[in-house]
Order: C-alpha cells, then structure tokens, then sequence
C-alpha cells in the first residue's frame, strides 16, 4: 500500500486504485480490512500514514465494488471514554454504501460486563460477520439537476415515508413497494401532482438499524431516525443500487414539479449509550464524535433521549454533517432539509447558541446555497425547546401552531386569542427576528403522534403493540373522539369527525406561514390510536389507500384547499400585517371581525367561538381582491354577516367544510363546528 493522500475522507477510486481516508486521533494504527462479496475478509493491511489525525493509504488495484471495513487499535479504557477495539469491524463514515444487513449478535458490543453494571471488559470477538461492509464507490459528476425551485411563500410540505407510503398502494408493484423505486411509481406522482402539493418532504433515508429492544420483540423500525450512516441510502429501500435508484426518484419527483426535502439525523446515532453496539463512530474516535459527561467520559450526554449525543463542537464532526449535507444537495439532488431534534445541531457544553459554529457553518455553506432549511427546535435536553430562535434562514416546526388549532376546535375554552396569533403566522414567535410568515411551518399533525383521523377518533394513545406499556408517545394530544373511544358506527359521530377532519386541514391551509400535511390525512388514513408508531412496519403504520375509494370527495376537498391557497396570494403572504401595511403598488389589510362584522375588541376574544379574518389589498383607493376566512366553533349555527366594505361588492362562497353552509348578499349562514373561505375579487 502507498502512502496516499489524506483528502478527501472516504474511499475514492481512479484509474489505478483508491484512496483511503479516515479520521481518528484515538487511533494508534488502523487496518483496512478487505472483503469479498460473500462476505469473506481476504486481507488485512495498515494504513501506512497519519497526518493531522486522518489515517490514509492509497492501494493500487482496488477498484468500485470492493467491500471494506476499518479496525482501529488504540486504548480500551471505557471509563476514561476511550473503546478502541481492534476485534470491531467499522463502517467507514464516509461510505457512501453499504452491502449487508446489520444484525444483533453478542460479537457487535465491544465489551463483556463484569460487576455490572459498571466494569466494561474488552470482547474480543470479531463482529465482522454481522455488520454491513462500506463500499468503494466509482466518484462521478453530479448529474444534471432540474429543481423546481419552489418558493418559499408557496410552500406546501408533504411529510412521506418511503416504505409506509408505497407498502400497500395497489398501482406499486410488489417487488417495489418499500422502495425508492416504489416512490417514483407513475401513479404515485400523479396523484401527488393532481393533489398539489409542492415540496415531498421524506421521512430519514440514511443507513439505520433497529434497536435493539425492538429486535428482541420481533418489531422493526419503520421510521428510520437510527442513524449508522451519514452518506449511504438505507439498504431496505432499494432493490439493487441504493444510490441510482434514489436519484431516479429524485428526477422522477422533479419531473413531476415537485421538490425533495430530506428528513436528516445528525443528532445522535444507532450506537445508542455506553451498553450499546460498536458499529462506527464509536469504535473509530468515542471522545470526538459524542459529548460525553465532563467529569466521567465514560458516560453520555443524552440531550437527545436516545442515548447518545453528537458533538457539534468538534470541527471534524462538522465537517461531516456539512459534507453529507452537500453531498444530498449537489449530488443525490435533494432540495432542503428538515433537521431532527435541531438545538442539538447548536449546543455547546454549556447549552444552546443560534451563533454555533455548526449551524452558521449550516447557513453559510456555499454547496447548500438555495437549499431549503428546516428545524425541528426542540430536543430532550435542557434547555431544549428553542421554537423562533434558529437563524434567519431557517423555518421552524411550529408545534403551537398544532396546539392551538387542536384546542380550539376540541372545544377548550379561551383559545380564540392563540387561534388568531397562529392564523396570523406567529408574529410573535418570529417576526422580531426579522423572519417572514412562512418561516413558521405550520402543523396539525406529523409523523410523530396522532393521524388526523385519530385526532378525533382517540382521547387517549394506544400503543400496547410498542412493546412499552402503552407508557411511549404523548401522553397530552388535545385530541377529541366525539363520544366514542376508536371506531364506531354511529352516523352521527362519523359526521362530525369528518367535518372536523375539514377543519383542521381548512385552518391550516388558509393560515399565514408554510403549511405541512401527513401523507394519508387527505383520505383519512389510521394509525388505530398509536400515537408513536416507529416500531410498527406493519398495517398500522403503512397507508391503508382504500380511503381514496371510501370517502373520494374528502380527498377532493382537500384538493380545492390547497388549489384555493396556491391560487390566492393574500392567504400567503410574505410580510406580516398588523392593521395595514404598505406593501409597494398597494396597500394590504388585516382585521379580525366578529360573526356581526364588528371589529372584535380585547375583552371579546376569552369568550368568542365565532370570528372571520379578513384580508384585502387595496390599489389607489379601490380593494381589488379580499379574502374573508370565517370559523364558527360554537356547537350552534351562525350567522355571519359579510364584511361591509363598500368596494368589495363580489363576494363568492369558494369553500365551506358544512355542505349547509348559505349565502346570501348580506350574510353567510354556517352550521356548528365549520370553516369557510370566502373570495372576493
């Protein structure tokens, strides 16, 4: 072997061998392990250089297609936070594929316990037969990208997963539903077109293994937020080569005009707490990939809840995150990122910075210039929560959004006033940062927690089949079953659960800010009441379809939602209002009314279930074009009279969630619990 160079970090092949390069200053000598495609190892070799912590060697010969994995020899002193075992076959970080699945095995835990559980002592068994080998990966251009290139303000994200969401669609055939190629199934995109929506937002594709609880209940993890891999596509996800065919679906999707956004964990990984197994990072350099406990770097920091915590502070952890962010943008061809448990992504030891290092680095990486960033702003840890405090490029889960609208048409008392503010767009969570609307992404549901069909069909999660006592998941979901626990027969509670199911989408697709749907709320789609179903890769969490054929016109409606907020600008503005507000070749206004048109004052909105927002733009003097937006969440009919403005004179009826809804030239009549969108023009 040669001495080779030390960038890039990977394996990266030419005309004559490959170079191989990887990081770790806990390593005293690291061997490149070779192996064929049944698995055989056939030949250990020393990197022969270490410059600056990367150890790297070039070998002549070596071409794409070879499986490898690294051995690292340095100290085995758990309690010092130091777990170099030689006896562990790791996965290059930088691997961009993976060949073999993961399984659990006594072999893949780099100790024995001895006095538990406290002494670590090393096991020397070799784990080489049960973890994936990396891959040398032939390096190519970035194929030629056709972005749709959607702008923010017109945002409509999409929340997907691969494997749940083609599982059990009947256009897909069987051998690729599950997969990347089931994804791009012509009738697949679409529905998605005709539906549209214009961002696909998926759920993590990146290398993933089951935990270890769940494979001892015979469960697997659906979801996939169990990272081993930054670079290489989940190998369940694919029928063959797991890179082609996720940029095959990626043009597909294009084509279709629709971005992709990638759900992305760079929070922690499956190597899970100091009991868990040593499949990567851990083995390679513990100390430099996880914060561990100051005062005892034998233990984790757990901000994450999931055992483990990356450690953003390193500069050679940053530097992964933000090459596999480029290497997603620039050559699979996604569009933007959504980040799990974000606030991980800016903690220093002593807690959370919107000035990171990482996440400016994030902001500023010129591979990720037009990419679409999202930050899911919370995590387990202290201090955890930071809702509105990403910087300014960033949009935000926005879970008092889900709250509020939740609360609200469940019925509890006084939440008119935080209805309005979220309607509003969150002013005032992100405008004093100098943050547009749609920097809040606006939710009623996701796929962490109750479907909208189980929203208002379980007041209480049923999660008996995790496996976990029913003690996982949220235990407070603001949900409502309208008189009946699950499913029921009674015509009359079918009624109001759909309507209800109506409103939630109707609130959230006329809201100021970027709304997100959960692939399946459109046609009623059930998790059975399981509010965590990661661990259910069965009927409970793939998409049951047959509601496209039960209840077609929810599904049409909730087309003409989304065709009505695409088609009206003042529903999605891209500066907040307060009263009126001069927006260049016009001036656009906002008010809150009550159901008689009056302006609604502060000591009426603790009490009010019936309110309309209206807003208008006016040109030299006249309202060209006006929306009213009214919402009755009284149990009783209303009667709301039309905004009286003298220059709006055409008003029409575009949406009602109650087919009972009247309009006459004065007023409109709405039915109990109902949402409607009038349109003047």
């Amino acid at each position: 072997m040669q001495i080779g160079r030390p960038d890039p970090l990977g394996a990266t092949p030419d005309e004559d061998g490959t170079n191989f390069a990887v990081f770790s200053d806990a390593a005293e000598c690291v061997e490149l392990c070779l192996f064929s495609e049944t698995g055989r190892q056939t030949d250990t070799i020393q990197l022969p250089a270490c410059s600056d912590g990367i150890w790297h060697g070039y070998l002549p010969g070596c071409i794409a297609g070879q499986r490898y994995g690294y051995r690292v020899h340095g100290r085995y002193e758990p309690g010092s936070g130091l777990r170099c075992n030689p006896a562990k076959l790791l996965i290059d970080p930088y691997a961009l594929a993976l060949d073999g699945a993961f399984t659990w095995n006594d072999a893949v835990f780099d100790f024995v316990v001895v006095d538990e559980p406290y002494a670590l002592e090393i096991n020397t068994a070799d784990s080489a037969p049960f973890v994936p080998k990396s891959v040398v990966c032939a390096a190519g251009s970035p194929p030629p990208l056709k972005r749709p290139g959607n702008p923010w303000n017109e945002t409509i994200f999409y929340e997907a997963n691969v494997r749940a969401y083609t599982m059990r669609h009947a256009a897909v055939a069987e051998p690729d539903r599950g997969t990347f190629n089931g994804m791009r199934n012509k009738d697949i995109l679409a529905y998605l077109r005709a539906l549209g929506i214009t961002s696909l937002e998926l759920m993590p594709v990146h290398a993933f293994i089951d935990e270890q609880h769940l494979a001892e209940r015979q469960l697997r993890n659906l979801w996939g937020y169990n990272p081993i891999s930054f670079f290489a596509p989940a190998g369940r996800y694919a029928r063959q080569d797991g890179i082609v065919e996720f940029q095959e679906m990626v043009h597909a999707i294009h084509d279709a005009g629709i971005e992709v956004i990638l759900d992305v964990v760079y929070n922690h990984t499956g190597e899970s707490d100091k009991f868990g197994p040593t499949v990567c990072f851990r083995g390679i350099d513990n100390l430099a990939y996880y914060q561990t406990e100051p005062d005892n770097p034998g233990l984790y920091i757990n901000d994450t809840g999931c055992g483990n915590t990356i450690n953003g502070d390193h500069p050679r952890v940053q530097q992964i995150v933000l090459d596999s962010l480029g290497y997603w943008y620039r050559v699979m061809g996604v569009d933007g990122f959504r980040f799990d448990l974000a606030p991980i992504l800016g903690r220093h030891a002593h807690g959370f910075s919107a000035s990171h290092p990482l996440l400016t680095a994030i902001g500023t990486d010129a591979r990720l210039h037009d990419a679409k960033l999202i930050a899911e702003p919370w995590d387990p840890g202290p201090g955890g929560y930071q809702l509105g405090h990403f910087p300014a490029r960033w949009g935000e889960w926005n879970d008092r959004y889900r709250d509020a609208v939740r609360r609200f048409w469940r019925g509890d008392h006084g939440t008119s006033g935080e209805l309005a503010r979220r309607m509003h767009g969150s002013a005032d969570i992100f405008e004093a940062s100098g943050r547009p609307p749609f920097a809040s992404i606006n939710k009623v549901t996701s796929h962490d927690g109750f479907t909208l069909a189980d929203v208002v069909s379980y007041e209480h999660r049923h999660n008996e089949a995790n496996g976990e006592a029913n003690r996982d998941g949220h235990a407070h979901n603001y949900s409502h079953n309208n008189g009946v626990e699950g499913p029921t027969e009674d015509s009359v509670i079918l009624a109001v659960r759909r309507r209800q199911r109506l409103n939630l989408l109707a609130t959230l697709l006329v809201s100021q800010g970027t709304p997100l749907l959960l692939a399946g709320d459109e046609f009623g789609n059930s998790q059975r009441g399981n509010n965590n179903a990661y661990a259910q890769d069965n009927d409970t969490g793939w998409l049951d379809w047959s509601g496209l054929d039960t209840d077609p016109q929810f599904t049409d409606q909730v087309r003409e939602l989304i065709w009505l907020r695409r088609e009206t600008p003042l529903l999605r503005l891209q500066q907040y209002v307060h009263g009126e507000l001069d927006a260049g070749p016009g001036v656009i206004a906002i008010e809150w009314l009550n159901a008689d048109g009056q302006v609604l004052r502060s000591h009426d909105w603790p009490a009010t279930r019936s309110l309309a927002l209206v807003i208008s733009e006016r040109i030299r003097d006249q309202i060209d074009h006006a929306a009213a937006i009214l919402v009755n969440g009284a149990q009783a009919d209303c009667q709301f009279r039309l905004p009286n403005r003298e220059t709006v004179r055409n008003w029409r009826l575009a949406f009602s969630s109650s087919a009972g809804a009247a309009m006459d030239r004065r007023a409109v009549t709405m039915s109990p619990l109902s949402t409607a969108l009038l349109i003047a023009d």
